[in-house]
């Protein structure tokens, strides 16, 4: 390994609609303890400051709610990922709710200005919204259109307060004002939940889904094999695991936003191997386990660690 892991520790689920994945991180850690693991011993780690108590302010900006406090939490995760880059240290993300991965590309970015990075999104959701075209104004909805410096003003439906649309601005604007992404670099594993706004984007940009069926119709091998050479000539890939990209039915429903017809455990750890394995990832990241609204105890933080000991074996091995 070129780099030795550090875990990031993002206790933050501001950008969410539902309270409690600010706990997924113990909770994963509680599933290593029970399975007898001493992963969490392993690494050196850093835990990034939150303002979870900001749930409890009035909220003005209701097409994009708490994003003065979103701004603020993914400008301090982007920092800790371009320290722990910079340091050498390959940085191993654990997060509450989605928004956070704005704050973990800008690091990545920050970091190496040069390069150009791709992004594998594994995930139920497309998360390509603005506050323009939100139906929710839940930031962990947001991160790619801010990574990717996009409004979709073509699908506007939310007229959006100045002030709102001055923040919005900032946060595409963390790290560096230019795109930290473009579209061709983007590509989905397991989207299968969007709004007609995400899809029209995604058409337009011509941005990759590889959805559950057609990985299972078509083969893993031969989906993440295209998908790794239609961003071959990126640089640097970060993978981002929301967890919610599993089959609710078939784990549980300890995530926000549990999703039917998924992927299981087994398919995500080969899509993450395979990806890892062209020595390019430079960070990943783990997020959405929420242990609140788990319908089956510990269950998806148990799985989520499942997978998480997999890939980490796989990043000591050729990241």
């Amino acid at each position: 390994m070129k780099n030795p892991i550090r875990l990031i520790k993002n206790r933050s689920d501001i950008g969410a609609g539902t309270r409690g994945s600010d706990m997924g991180i113990d909770a994963i850690e509680i599933a290593a303890i029970n399975k007898g693991s001493e992963y969490f011993n392993n690494f050196p780690f850093v835990d990034v400051e939150t303002h979870n108590e900001t749930i409890y302010n009035k909220d003005r900006n209701s097409f994009a709610k708490r994003i003065e406090h979103v701004l603020e939490q993914c400008t301090r995760v982007a920092r800790t990922v371009e320290n722990t880059l910079t340091e050498n240290y390959f940085p191993l993300v654990f997060s509450g709710d989605h928004s956070s991965a704005l704050g973990t590309i800008s690091g990545i970015k920050t970091a190496y200005p040069d390069k150009t990075l791709a992004v594998i999104w594994i995930d139920a959701h497309a998360d390509l919204h603005s506050p323009f075209t939100s139906p929710s104004g839940n930031i962990h909805g947001m991160p790619l259109a801010a990574a990717l410096a996009s409004d979709n003003l073509s699908c506007k439906v939310n007229e959006v307060e100045v002030e709102t649309v001055l923040l919005w601005d900032n946060l595409k604007k963390i790290g560096t004002a230019e795109p930290k992404l473009k579209p061709e670099h983007l590509i989905y594993f397991g989207v299968r939940d969007t709004e007609a706004a995400e899809d029209t984007q995604m058409q337009n940009s011509g941005i990759r889904n590889y959805k559950v069926e057609e990985v299972r119709f078509r083969g893993l091998d031969i989906c993440v094999g295209e998908a790794l050479e239609k961003i071959r000539e990126c640089d640097l890939i970060y993978i981002s695991f929301d967890v919610d990209s599993m089959d609710c039915d078939l784990i549980s429903d300890g995530t926000g936003t549990p999703v039917s017809k998924g992927f299981d455990q087994y398919e995500v750890m080969a899509v993450i191997e395979t990806i890892v394995a062209s020595q390019k990832v430079v960070c990943f990241e783990v997020v959405e386990v929420n242990p609140l609204l788990d319908n089956k105890g510990n269950k998806m933080a148990e799985t989520a660690f499942e997978v998480l000991e997999q890939v980490t074996r796989a990043i000591e091995a050729y990241a």
